[in-house]
């Protein structure tokens, strides 16, 4: 397991040598050509990307790879042992930010393999966020900091450029019990349901008994916003939206970006939500499947989940098929 994360720290350091080097070298703006999820790709995404596959197809127990950035699971036959673990992965989260100097980030889960033929399957990949061995993200701002948890409390280390090494820096992590800030696109505030206006208001001070008058902070790259309300406590959420009456299960991936980030902040003392239930218990039925994600101290989750209750049982309704695989998401 430790060669493992030595894979990915090793793909970190070479993704965050581009990135600080990216106004020096031709490696901002996009490329030509979209990814499975219809995005426009950014230079950065690709080299990214690529490192991950690289650095990770080496490692020897590494039997199967899925990237948001690749359509199918990348099965690794060369693997002497057949490979016990299955990784997946945002190789950078946020890259459009990177024209405007704004942090990025990397997102990553590890599953142990489950399926028993001699290499991996889809199965393998599409396990419950309760069945992770290990999570983490790395983040690229004024430091690298990498924060992970392998089921005992989640731990933050801090690249040291000096050694070229990943230091403990902030041992056994917990979202403070007093939330500073909430995070959501306001953008798409006339998009959002009854329910998820009354929330916003409610954390805004201006709704119902006892609400937390929080402060707003929004970056765009949701390990940045995950980050920050790791550390002073907080909400970040990303609901499904009325804008499509087809498409009630908003923007999130629940393979590359909730499940991690929901065990992480499951450890931390946090909670992360689907508007409807706890996002770790959901079972997987396609690889690029899109949830909604509510994500945070757990008493703000709890609450969001009540106003959608009470409010947006036509939401509910719409997104239930989604949630239950009879219908896919693209």
């Amino acid at each position: 397991f430790s060669w493992l994360l030595s894979g990915i720290t090793l793909a970190a350091k070479i993704i965050q040598s581009k990135v600080q080097r990216a106004g020096l070298n031709d490696i901002l703006g996009s490329i030509d050509q979209r990814n499975v999820q219809g995005e426009t790709q950014q230079k950065l995404d690709v080299l990214a990307n690529q490192a991950l596959l690289q650095c990770l197809g080496r490692r020897g127990n590494v039997g199967v790879m899925a990237s948001e950035e690749n359509e199918e699971p990348v099965v690794v036959h060369q693997d002497r042992c057949h490979g016990k673990y299955v990784v997946v992965f945002d190789p950078l989260d946020g890259s459009s930010n990177i024209d405007v100097n704004v942090s990025v980030g990397t997102i990553f889960a590890i599953h142990r393999k489950i399926s028993a033929g001699r290499h991996g399957a889809l199965e393998d990949v599409l396990q419950p966020g309760n069945r992770l061995a290990a999570a983490g993200y790395i983040v690229y701002g004024s430091s690298t900091m990498m924060v992970y948890s392998a089921g005992l409390g989640v731990h933050g280390f801090t690249l040291d450029p000096g050694v070229g090494e990943f230091l403990l820096s902030h041992e056994n992590i917990r979202i403070p019990d007093e939330p500073r800030y909430y995070s959501a696109n306001h953008g798409n505030e006339r998009d959002w349901t009854e329910g998820i206006r009354r929330f916003t208001r409610w954390l805004q001070g201006l709704e119902g008994d006892a609400a937390p008058t929080l402060s707003h902070r929004y970056v765009g790259s949701m390990v940045a916003d995950f980050h920050r309300n790791l550390l002073r406590g907080g909400v970040f959420y990303y609901p499904g939206d009325q804008r499509e009456a087809n498409k009630p299960y908003g923007k999130m991936r629940l393979m590359f970006e909730a499940q991690a980030l929901g065990f992480l902040a499951s450890q931390a003392g946090g909670y992360a939500s689907d508007g409807i239930g706890d996002i770790l218990e959901l079972q997987p039925h396609t690889l690029h499947q899109r949830v909604p994600l509510f994500i945070g101290n757990r008493d703000l989750v709890e609450q969001a989940e009540a106003f959608i209750r009470e409010y947006d049982q036509e939401w509910i309704d719409a997104y239930l098929p989604f949630r239950r695989g009879a219908v896919a998401t693209v």
